[in-house]
C-alpha cells in the first residue's frame, strides 16, 4: 500500500506497539535455576534498521506497549529509542497525549503502527493509522496503511520504508547508509 506524499510529509512522530507489531506476539516465559522469572521476545533485525532509518530521517520514534516487559526496554535501548512507555492498563491515548504535549506534536503529525484492540483508540486519533498484515479486523478497518508482512516479521521495516519512500527520502538514506559503511 502506498502512503500519500502529503500525509507522509506531515509525520513527525512514529509510534510503535510492541507485542504483535515489533514481535510476533509470542512471549517465552520461564525461570532460571534459582527460580527467577525470565521472559524472551523475538524482535526482527530488519525492523530495527527500519527504526534507525526513521530516526536518520529526523522522525521521532516512540514505543508504547500495553504490556510491561524488560525485553522491550532492552530492545528500545539497543535501537536508541528513549521514549518507551509500558502501561499494563493499555492507556495509550493518555500516554500519547502527554508525549505529544512534551514534544509539541499534534495528533495529525503522528503515525501509529498497531495490531489489536489496545491500539484502536489511539489509531482513531492519529494522522496515519497503520497496521500489520495480521492486525485484527477492527484495527484493519481504521488503518490507512497495512503491511504485507505480519508483526515481528519485518512489518516495521516495511512501514518505515513505505513512509520514507512516500517522503522521497528512502533512496538517499540507503546511499548515506552505504557511504557510512564504506560502500
Amino acid at each position: 500500500m502506498e502512503i500519500p506524499r502529503a500525509t507522509a510529509e506531515r509525520i513527525r512522530l512514529v509510534v510503535l506497539d510492541v507485542d504483535g507489531v515489533m514481535t510476533d506476539g509470542g512471549v517465552y516465559i520461564g525461570a532460571t535455576g534459582n527460580g527467577e522469572a525470565i521472559e524472551f521476545k523475538r524482535f526482527d533485525v530488519q525492523d530495527g534498521l527500519g527504526v534507525k532509518m526513521l530516526k536518520q530521517a529526523g522522525i521521532q520514534v516512540a514505543i508504547v506497549s500495553g504490556r510491561v516487559s524488560e525485553a522491550t526496554e532492552l530492545r528500545a535501548a539497543e535501537l536508541g529509542v528513549a521514549d518507551v512507555f509500558q502501561d499494563d492498563g493499555a492507556r495509550k491515548v493518555m500516554i500519547l497525549g502527554l508525549l505529544l504535549a512534551a514534544r509539541k506534536v499534534t495528533w495529525s503529525e503522528v503515525a501509529l503502527l498497531g495490531d489489536d484492540l489496545a491500539d484502536l483508540p489511539a489509531l482513531r486519533r492519529v494522522g496515519l493509522p497503520a497496521t500489520v498484515a495480521n492486525g485484527t479486523a477492527e484495527v484493519r478497518n481504521v488503518a490507512a496503511w497495512r503491511s504485507s508482512t505480519p508483526g515481528g516479521r519485518g512489518a516495521v521495516r516495511e512501514f518505515a520504508e513505505a513512509l520514507l519512500k512516500a517522503r522521497g527520502e528512502w533512496d538517499e538514506l540507503v546511499e548515506e547508509y552505504c557511504r557510512e559503511r564504506g560502500g
